[in-house]
């Protein structure tokens, strides 16, 4: 607060120089004392200031002694011009007698400045139950000041007005987006971080929705990193109250969502394996049939991690920097082991691949509970293959997230899955990250046995993981490969979904099947026909999605695309198609005529299509504009339509 204290200076010197010049004032003189008085009150004010500079607010503070220097700056003018000797000087000086007035009320609203500076800069004590109300200079703008007070409360009221404080910034900057940015603009980003990192439950929750709220603005976002919003998050994800980490997920997805750029800023924090700790949590254990498959595919990796001393200590290395900026510990992936522990590690995960789940048990060392692997319901040792959950239940104690109650668990899943999904969009870092993990068997019990808002949030993270997935082969190597449990488990719940039609999942869940189409073996036909089905007079988006999914299985990219276009013909794909290219809407039509060229083209013998009529509707479909707009549909239609003519005649049922 140096910067304060410089410019505290020289309305003090001009207040000097006020109340010398009205001693010396031969004109006005009861005016001029006047002014006197209030400028000696404003001065010891003034000076109060600047004994107490490193505590003052630094933004009103800033404002009001510039407007203060002005008004000084004014009354001293005012004041030398009656203190002239001569007579030709006091004959000819007039002075209106509303200057004075004019004058003593700027030092009026001064005094009144500076006061409130001094009283909603200081200490809870020392302000007790006092209304501070609104400084003069905010009465054009009330707003401003309110947002001044409940940001000066944030760093120096007591718990509980802390709390309030936080509350009132949520619901200004609920309100509206101008509100927000002045909340930003005046240093509230600063005060929220630290009453959600040092304060009570309740204003931790208020300060984490009011960033959550501000930061749907990417600026906002912008000011909120550079205050340190990721170390502050990645702290409370760790070892917060479950009822704050909840909030936060919230809020991180929320500044994710309007700000992509950030989304590596928090990966670099470890903030995934604190989300995919929260997923995981009472979530695999419970569900043995999904455990007992995951153990056989993940066990060896987690011994070649925990062996790999390049790994771990890259891994040690990383957690250490992190933890130095966020004074906090974070344990070894692999603890305190010694070799010998390694040893009984290992010795585990190859009895659990055998069956052995008795002499896993007793072989596992003392205390490794949470270090290395964990118990899951069934006796066995889950091993935690990725670094990431190495780190998992550091914080708070399993035991301790248990009592909590069960809403608090579900809002705690929901936000997780949410915030992962904002932070897997278009971001293929971060996909990996959380595929290496146990986040996609974690995604399929919930979408099996989660609460409504955890299953939508899981589904439109698998939504997300999958778009990546398409469109990286490394990625679909590793993570979607078809001997996967993960995989298995999540493809059997997306096709669940698909075939019960639940409307509040069944968008995301259709896009992420189309998007594992290249995944899918020769033998897995299974999936065709729900897909197929819902071309039966759905709605629009759904008709649209089923036809942008089945054509990934269909088009020439698709190795097996020989093999899925008979599936989808065997399912009675060929007559959806035609009724949606003449009686769909235009994205409709787009899509569905996209895909029976497909079709046409790498099966135009099929006696399906001319029953159909699909030789009449492609001709149809290639002259019609909105069809032909795109270069690449034009040159489909055009193919499909040339092979069909080898095979087929223009009648019904005209096979050859």
């Amino acid at each position: 607060m140096a910067e304060i204290k410089l410019i505290l200076a020289r309305p003090i010197q001009l207040a000097d120089q006020v109340t010398k010049a009205a001693d010396e004032a031969t004109n006005f003189k009861q005016e001029c004392a006047d002014l006197k008085a209030k400028t000696e009150k404003l001065a010891t004010l003034l000076r109060q200031a600047a004994r107490a500079s490193s505590d003052l607010y630094e933004r009103p503070a800033t404002r009001i002694i510039n407007e203060t220097a002005q008004a000084l700056d004014k009354a001293l003018a005012l004041v030398l011009k009656c203190s002239g000797n001569g007579l030709m000087k006091r004959v000819f000086t007039i002075i209106p007698a509303a200057a004075f007035r004019k004058s003593c009320s700027q030092l009026d609203n001064s005094i009144g400045d500076v006061s409130w500076l001094l009283r909603v800069s200081a200490s809870a004590e020392d302000r007790g139950d006092e209304y501070l109300g609104l400084p003069p200079i905010a009465a054009n703008e009330p707003i401003l000041g309110l947002i001044w007070e409940q940001i000066a409360i944030l760093s120096t009221g007591s718990p509980e007005d802390r709390s309030d404080a936080a509350a009132s910034l949520v619901s200004l900057a609920k309100d509206s987006e101008r509100y927000g940015k002045r909340i930003i603009e005046e240093g509230g980003v600063g005060a929220l971080l630290k009453l959600l990192k040092d304060g009570r439950v309740e204003g931790q929750e208020n300060a984490a929705n009011a960033i959550g709220l501000l930061g749907r603005d990417p600026e906002n976002v912008e000011a909120m990193i550079q205050a340190g919003v990721c170390q502050v998050f990645a702290k409370i994800l760790k070892e917060g109250p479950m009822k704050v980490q909840a909030v936060v997920a919230w809020a991180l997805s929320e500044l994710v969502s309007s700000y992509p750029k950030c989304q590596d800023l928090f990966e670099q924090h470890y903030i995934i394996r604190s989300l995919v700790s929260h997923l995981a949590f009472e979530t695999v254990q419970e569900h043995s049939k999904y455990n007992i498959t995951a153990n056989k595919s993940i066990s060896i990796h987690a011994v070649v991690m925990a062996s790999n001393p390049k790994t771990n200590n890259n891994v040690h290395k990383a957690v250490e920097d992190d933890d130095r900026q966020l004074h906090s510990k974070i344990l070894h992936p692999m603890g305190n082991r010694t070799p010998n522990q390694m040893h009984a590690v290992v010795t585990n995960s190859m009895n659990m691949l055998s069956g052995g789940s008795a002499a896993a048990t007793t072989a596992a060392p003392q205390g490794s509970h949470g270090e290395g692997h964990s118990l899951s319901s069934n006796g066995k040792h889950i091993l935690h293959h990725s670094p990431y959950l190495h780190h998992a239940h550091s914080g708070p104690s399993t035991k301790g997230r248990e009592l909590e109650d069960p809403a608090t668990k579900t809002k705690m899943k929901a936000m997780a899955a949410r915030a992962i999904w904002q932070l897997a969009k278009g971001n293929l870092t971060i996909c990996r990250s959380i595929t290496e993990s146990r986040a996609l068997l974690c995604f399929a019990v919930l979408l099996e046995k989660g609460e409504k808002n955890v299953q939508q949030n899981s589904a439109m993270a698998l939504m997300e993981i999958t778009a990546m997935a398409e469109h990286d082969p490394d990625l679909r190597r590793s993570a979607f490969k078809p001997t996967s449990p993960a995989c298995r488990a999540v493809v059997e719940q997306l096709l669940k979904i698909i075939e019960r039609e639940d409307e509040n999942l069944l968008i995301p869940c259709i896009k992420s099947i189309g998007h594992l189409a290249r995944t899918f073996r020769a033998t897995e036909k299974r999936m065709i026909s729900p897909l197929v089905q819902l071309l039966d007079e759905r709605e629009t988006e759904v008709l649209k999605e089923a036809c942008i999914a089945l054509t990934k299985f269909a088009c020439t990219e698709n190795f097996l695309h020989i093999n899925h276009c008979e599936e989808i013909i065997a399912a009675g794909g060929a007559k959806h198609l035609v009724q949606l290219v003449y009686f769909g809407e235009q994205s409709v039509q787009t899509a569905a005529v996209t895909l029976l060229c497909y079709i046409a083209l790498h099966l135009p013998d099929r006696e399906e299509l001319a029953r159909a009529e699909a030789l009449p509707v492609i001709e149809w479909a290639s002259k019609q504009s909105h069809l032909t707009q795109d270069e690449s549909l034009e040159r489909l239609l055009h193919e499909a339509g040339s092979k069909l003519e080898l095979f087929q005649s223009r009648g019904p049922r005209g096979y050859h």
